[in-house]
């Protein structure tokens, strides 16, 4: 155990300063999403453009491609968020909603077969590290994401789930910050949950209200 401790102190030594930069970005995007302001995606842009390069290098071929796409969602995301779709500028306009069991029960089927289809594709035709656990973590976070653009409540749960995977997977390619920065988004992944559903049940309150004024 103390090899074990000793190992992961040094690997935090070890980092570069982009990793700590990445990291404490993806931090503050995960704050400020709990909170809704759309200044999260400024620093989400900020977050996977720095991972996108540092994936790659040690070998996480769906992870960097994530990356990337995660970029696009930043801009996306931002843009949703601010507008609800129109032309609004008020960043609250687009309201906090919830799925049904049919919608999650499509969301984990295509997950289910994106993660098996890539992950033997990557493994015999690449030397891409953990290809299914890579696979499940980036297939889970494009669908996840783009729960996070349209402020879909239960992504929180989907992001506890995929985050838990990636500590290990990140572990084991010896990125300890990034390892321990998913750590952090498990413990706020709860509270952002809690925040979205106090929000949500206002929103169906005062639904409720205006529907028998």
């Amino acid at each position: 155990m103390t090899d074990i401790f000793n190992a992961i102190i040094e690997g935090f030594a070890a980092q570069s300063m982009a990793e700590w930069i990445a990291v404490i970005l993806g931090v503050a995007y995960l704050v400020l999403a709990m909170r809704q302001s759309n200044w999260c995606w400024y620093a989400a842009f900020g977050s996977t453009a720095i991972f996108s390069w540092l994936f790659w290098d040690v070998s996480l071929v769906m992870e960097s491609a994530l990356n990337v796409y995660y970029l696009v969602m930043a801009v996306y995301g931002w843009w949703a968020w601010r507008s609800g779709g129109n032309n609004s500028a008020d960043e609250h306009e687009l309201p906090v909603q919830s799925w049904g069991m049919k919608q999650h029960g499509l969301v984990l089927l295509a997950i289910a077969v994106l993660t098996f289809a890539s992950g033997y594709l990557l493994t015999e035709n690449t030397s891409a590290a953990l290809p299914y656990l890579d696979s499940f973590t980036t297939w889970g976070a494009v669908i996840t994401t783009w729960m996070v653009t349209r402020k879909v409540l239960e992504n929180w749960i989907y992001w506890i789930v995929i985050d838990a995977v990636a500590i290990y997977l990140y572990i084991d390619r010896g990125l300890y910050p990034t390892a321990f920065l998913m750590c952090i988004y498990v413990v706020l992944a709860f509270g952002g949950f809690w925040l979205w559903l106090k929000d949500y049940r206002n929103q169906q309150d005062d639904l409720t209200l205006g529907q028998s004024a």
